[in-house]
């Protein structure tokens, strides 16, 4: 589909272009080439390798949300993540950069060929946006897991052209391309909101959504806004761009969108919360969704009619114990299976009933909704000391949960007892609304400077972890690994990360 066919493997950071083959630059002749390249960039983006709706290995079972609670036979590399043992050799690690760094490169080809396309309306500004947005979420991805990485914005098509970038980019120079990306999308055509027929294409609200998230990561991370030392111009640009997306929305608040429409399989093309989502197509055998089977565990049928023999998508007892007792987030997102083999929980937040015992769902996966986008401005004000207005847009989102405000809730001895910061009530919050949604680790990593997550997770109840070791979570671990076939080619300037 798209420019998939174009690439060829080759031992470098980027599955490039062949340039023995003649189909890339001869491809490019019609407005409907570059739709189906677009397209082309919107499918490997959606692989599970990458960020499509499974791709929760490398975000939430990085986290304390959930993990592969089995370290045996195959499940062995899988458990690396979670136990944080994880090695340079991991072949898991290895295919995630190869798909993200392919997916970058269908992006790249897409915008060195537009130009040679004659346009006769206004689509090619459009595209142009949205292929700088899908490289932007992913650099945005990869520089957040990684630290410093290999970055190129143009197609290589020669051996010489390979060795010169292969070396491992300055973070702030990749959040530099990142931003870059977003602001000339802002300053494009994209529609506010995608019709219906062409959601699971980038828009406004998204580049907003996303340029906002990308300035607060960078202060709190990148600027050391955790350690106190950050300017406030990030958080500024931030604050600008996360309420620019909040005026875009088509609703008066969340409390007018019911939590469970958000993942209703029957409202997806229409729930207005949604912002930005990874679209798929029930009962076809290539575009259909999994993730609804695949997390329901043996026994059960709540998810989908597909019977299953495994534990499902295991949910961490540390999680399930910080859900506050009334919060009906807690028993629509997961459900404890009685079957002999499993006894224990599963997530059940993505349910679609309407599909066979195939399991070929039609789940669409949220990746920008509005819940983060009041919970990040929450978070902005947090840091800018303004916690009256924090705390507004913490009880939005409690309220549509008909959860008591936080006033009220702070005069609980548990709850403040459990959180006795709004900064942590703030986490909590994201927690309890965002579970399973691929942000739980980045908004760890976001929260604490990496001395305090260490302390913050090795705090934690080891028994309430599964079989994982939180005991090896050490300062090393705010990375990941450079995969060790990317440190071989060239082990000067594909330095390996501290503690590898």
């Amino acid at each position: 589909m798209g420019l998939v066919g174009f690439c060829s493997c080759k031992k470098s950071f980027l599955e490039q272009t062949n340039p023995n083959a003649v189909t890339v630059p001869a491809f490019f002749t019609s407005e409907t080439d570059v739709l189906l390249a677009l397209n082309g960039c919107y499918y490997e983006m959606k692989n599970n390798n990458a960020m499509g709706e499974e791709s929760d290995l490398y975000t939430d079972q990085r986290s304390d949300d959930t993990g592969t609670n089995d370290n045996q036979s195959n499940a062995g590399e899988p458990f690396q993540f979670n136990n944080f043992s994880l090695l340079p050799t991991n072949s898991y690690l290895y295919t995630h950069w190869k798909q993200m760094y392919l997916s970058i490169a269908q992006c790249n080809l897409l915008l060195a060929n537009i130009d040679k396309v004659k346009f006769t309306d206004s689509l090619k500004p459009t595209y142009v946006a949205e292929a700088k947005f899908l490289r932007a979420l992913q650099l945005f991805d990869l520089v957040r897991e990684f630290g410093d990485i290999p970055m190129t914005t143009v197609p290589l098509t020669t051996t010489a052209q390979i060795t010169a970038a292969t070396y491992r980019a300055p973070a702030a120079q990749v959040y530099n391309q990142i931003v870059a990306d977003l602001v000339d999308a802002t300053k494009s055509n994209l529609p506010i909101r995608q019709p219906a027929g062409n959601r699971g294409h980038a828009s406004m609200q998204a580049v907003h959504s996303l340029l906002g998230t990308v300035y607060l990561t960078k202060y709190a991370t990148l600027d050391g806004g955790n350690n106190g030392t950050a300017p406030n111009s990030d958080l500024d640009s931030a604050e600008y761009y996360l309420n620019a997306c909040w005026n875009e929305r088509t609703f008066t608040d969340l409390t007018a969108i019911p939590y469970t429409d958000v993942f209703d399989v029957t409202k997806k093309a229409t729930c207005p919360e949604l912002i930005f989502q990874l679209v798929y197509l029930a009962s076809d055998i290539t575009y259909h969704s999994n993730i609804a089977a695949d997390a329901q565990a043996a026994g059960e049928f709540i998810n989908t009619k597909k019977k299953q023999s495994g534990v499902g998508y295991n949910v961490t007892h540390d999680l399930v114990k910080e859900y506050e007792p009334t919060d009906l987030r807690d028993s629509f997102s997961i459900r404890y299976d009685t079957f002999k083999t499993v006894k224990d929980w599963y997530v059940t937040k993505y349910r679609d009933r309407n599909v066979d015992s195939t399991g070929y769902g039609g789940n669409d996966f949220p990746v920008m909704r509005y819940a983060d986008v009041v919970l990040k401005l929450a978070e902005v004000n947090l840091y800018r000391g303004n916690t009256a207005q924090a705390i507004q847009y913490l009880n939005m989102v409690r309220a549509r949960s008909k959860m008591p405000d936080y006033a009220t809730s702070m005069a609980d001895p548990t709850y403040s007892a459990k959180f006795p910061t709004l900064k942590l009530a703030l986490l909590h919050e994201r927690r309890s609304e965002l579970a399973f949604e691929h942000y739980r680790w980045f908004d760890l990593l976001r929260f604490f400077n990496i001395n305090d997550l260490v302390t913050y997770i090795h705090g934690k109840n080891p028994a309430d972890w599964g079989l994982a070791n939180i005991a090896n979570f050490s300062t090393k671990d705010e990375f990941y690994p450079i995969p060790y076939n990317e440190t071989i080619l060239d082990p000067k300037r594909m330095y390996q990360n501290p503690g590898y």
